[in-house]
């Protein structure tokens, strides 16, 4: 297929060295004074404040405070195909001269994203080369911060309802209150990547509902889906599994089944001789890890039962 013929554009280790040297010095301390228009408080990737615990912290936070007032919240896990990869140059640009960087840095991206092309070998046949006008350079460092820019006009289209951005994972939050506007808000979104050379991938996006405490005695009306989008009672946000009732129990049983396979590995290389402080060093680095991963932000939704399985799992 066409679609699996992409360009290798890894940029050189000098390159790299002062692309990360133009990101830090001046579109990172751009990011902290957007201009009109263009909003970054609610992207969680790649900034020097940024992290998964931030931005699942954000979303547990927000739907939260929603449900202290709401009988329900919805939430929209938005999928992109290829985000990276479709970045269109001249709209990027068009949002980079935007922010405070001095003209010569403009000029300097401008000219970084130009120039590029691409042709594919096969069966002994060359192709034409073919300028390549859109896609994040993959293995830059000014790639990422270049898609921070790229979404940062995805804003709400109305007012109660939040978005919570890592890269291109994005979240829709609507409370009750909105939730007849959940059609226009996705409409606005699927709008928007049109505009920015995106695809909304409906078929790989989830909704899931959340329902306050007062509600479970009394069953709360579901919605009907929007777009087609598949409504769920669990979903994997940054690598978290969340579910409908917000607690952290799908998620302790997801680390339980993921962690035992990594422990019968380790159990296989002690029995093979590996040092006692190596085998240390695997543990730390695999299943203390998976553990760890974002436990600030899950904390709150630990039960005792929830920290009483992971401590035995762990003896």
């Amino acid at each position: 297929m066409a679609s699996d013929y992409r360009p290798i554009s890894i940029t050189s280790v000098l390159s790299r060295m002062l692309e990360r040297h133009i990101v830090r010095t001046y579109i990172y301390p751009a990011l902290q004074q957007p201009p009109p228009g263009l909003h970054f408080a609610d992207q969680y990737a790649f900034r020097p404040t940024g992290s998964t615990d931030a931005a699942l912290i954000a979303l547990l936070h927000t739907v939260s405070t929603m449900l202290t007032t709401q009988p329900f919240v919805r939430v929209f896990a938005i999928d992109f195909s290829k985000a990276f990869d479709t970045v269109r140059h001249a709209v990027l640009m068009d949002k980079m001269a935007r922010i405070a960087i001095p003209d010569a840095v403009y000029n300097w991206i401008n000219n970084f994203f130009r120039g590029h092309s691409h042709c594919t070998k096969y069966d002994g046949i060359t192709s034409e080369l073919a300028d390549i006008l859109a896609s994040i350079i993959q293995g830059s460092a000014i790639g990422p911060a270049s898609f921070v820019i790229t979404a940062s006009d995805l804003q709400p289209m109305h007012k109660g309802n939040v978005l919570v951005k890592f890269a291109d994972d994005t979240y829709v939050i609507v409370p009750a209150a909105n939730s007849d506007t959940s059609a226009s808000e996705l409409n606005h979104v699927q709008t928007w990547a049109e505009k920015n050379n995106l695809k909304l991938n409906c078929s790989k996006s989830k909704e899931i509902i959340f329902a306050g405490r007062g509600t479970r005695t009394k069953p709360v009306i579901i919605p009907p889906p929007c777009l087609n989008i598949c409504q769920v009672r669990s979903i994997t946000a940054l690598g978290v599994v969340l579910n409908d009732k917000l607690t952290a129990a799908d998620h302790v049983s997801f680390l339980m089944a993921s962690c035992s396979s990594t422990l019968y590995a380790l159990r296989v290389l002690r029995d093979h001789g590996i040092s006692a402080n190596s085998l240390q060093d695997v543990y730390r680095a695999t299943v203390l890890a998976k553990i760890t991963y974002c436990a600030c932000s899950l904390s709150g939704l630990c039960s005792a039962n929830d920290f009483a399985r992971l401590d035995a799992f762990l003896r």
